[in-house]
């Protein structure tokens, strides 16, 4: 069972852009073996950093309105938002240090 939430078109807006706390979004798609090998990674973070940050996940073969505005081109791609607008980014398998980095650096 995931620690991050599922987030679709319809929950986007609710969940992401009117969040209290930093959202973390993991673009990606059953078919990509690059998301799977971050999948763990962003599991332990959600996890670690409950409460201070949310952890989604967009399938973008599924929402392809949020991948679309936001031109995710390729997954997996992570974006962190901040007060509704993109904060940071990261694309492609990155090592978990990098992901939390990436997370600390919205959270300081």
């Amino acid at each position: 069972m995931s620690n991050a939430l599922e987030i679709t078109d319809a929950t986007f807006e609710e969940e992401v852009l009117n969040s209290d706390i930093p959202v973390m979004i993991d673009f990606w798609a059953e078919w990509c073996a690059p998301c799977k090998m971050i999948a763990p990674a962003i599991d332990e973070i959600a996890k670690e950093y409950e409460g201070k940050i949310k952890v989604g996940k967009v399938d973008v073969d599924n929402n392809p309105t949020i991948s679309m505005k936001y031109q995710i081109r390729s997954i997996p791609s992570l974006l962190v938002f901040k007060g509704g607008n993109v904060a940071t980014q990261l694309v492609g398998a990155v090592p978990k240090p990098q992901i939390k980095s990436m997370v600390e650096s919205v959270l300081s």
